[in-house]
C-alpha cells in the first residue's frame, strides 16, 4: 500500500496537516492489510508534510512520526477494525477505563492492552466460547465479580478490571501470569507449578498483550 500526501501543488504548508485523512483512506483499506502498515510522516525545510510508507522518501527531510499499525484479530474473533474506527472507540471508552484504573490499582495501559487483544474495543463482541463485551467475561466469571450486565461497557470494563486486580494479587503483581491466567484460567497457571500453561494461545496472548501495553493506546491516536 501507497499512500502520500502530495505538497499541494508545491505550495508551502505551514501547518502540520491532520492526521485525519489518513485515517479515512486507511478506513477504506481491508482489515488484514491494515495489520503490518507503517506510515512515515515527514516535514521538510520549508514545513511541508509527506505522509508515506516508504522511509527513503524522508532522506532529506525530518521525520515528525512514525505510526506503526500492527495490531491483529480480536481474540473474540472477526475482523479488526479500521484504524479511523479503533481510535473513536479508544477515544470512547477511555474515560471508563481510566476510572476503572483508578478504582482497582491499575496501569490504564493494562486495561487498554487486554481490550485491545480481546474484543479490540467492541462492546458487542461474543466469542464462540461465550466470553462476553469489551473484556471478554466469560459468564460464570461475570457473576462470580458482581457483573449484572456483561453487555454494558461501564460493568464489563469494571468487571475485567475488579479480575485483573484479583490475579495480580493472586501472583504476587506478575503481570505475564495474570495475563496468562486471564487467559486460560488460573486453575491452568497453578496446574503448571504457577508458570505460563504451554499453549500456542496463551503464550501468543501474554506476548501480544505485554506488546501492546508496551506500545500504548497513542500509538493508535492523532
Amino acid at each position: 500500500m501507497r499512500i502520500e500526501t502530495a505538497f499541494l501543488n508545491g505550495t508551502t504548508i505551514r501547518r502540520l496537516i491532520p492526521i485525519g485523512a489518513l485515517m479515512a483512506a486507511l478506513a477504506l483499506a481491508p482489515a488484514r492489510a491494515l495489520r503490518a502498515e507503517t506510515i512515515y510522516k515527514f516535514e521538510d525545510a520549508e514545513g511541508r508534510i509527506l505522509l508515506t510508507d516508504d522511509p527513503r522518501k524522508g532522506r532529506e527531510m525530518r521525520l515528525l512520526k512514525r505510526f506503526h499499525f500492527s495490531y491483529r484479530t480480536p481474540r473474540s474473533g472477526g475482523r479488526a477494525p479500521a484504524l479511523a474506527q479503533l481510535e473513536e472507540r479508544i477515544r470512547r471508552y477511555g474515560p471508563l477505563i481510566e476510572e476503572a484504573a483508578r478504582r482497582h490499582g491499575l496501569d490504564p495501559e493494562l486495561i487498554h492492552a487486554v481490550i485491545l487483544a480481546e474484543s479490540a474495543y467492541q462492546h458487542h463482541a461474543r466469542s464462540p466460547k461465550g466470553a462476553m463485551g469489551l473484556m471478554q467475561l466469560m459468564p460464570q466469571t461475570a457473576r462470580r465479580l458482581g457483573v449484572e450486565d456483561p453487555w454494558d461497557p461501564a460493568q464489563n470494563i469494571q468487571g475485567g478490571a475488579a479480575y485483573l486486580r484479583w490475579l495480580l494479587d493472586r501472583y504476587e503483581g506478575d503481570v505475564e501470569l495474570a495475563l496468562a491466567a486471564y487467559n486460560a484460567g488460573e486453575g491452568a497457571v497453578d496446574k503448571y507449578g504457577r508458570a505460563i500453561p504451554p499453549y500456542k494461545e496463551t503464550i501468543t496472548y501474554v506476548k501480544k498483550v505485554k506488546e501492546f501495553m508496551k506500545k500504548g493506546r497513542m500509538a493508535f491516536l492523532n
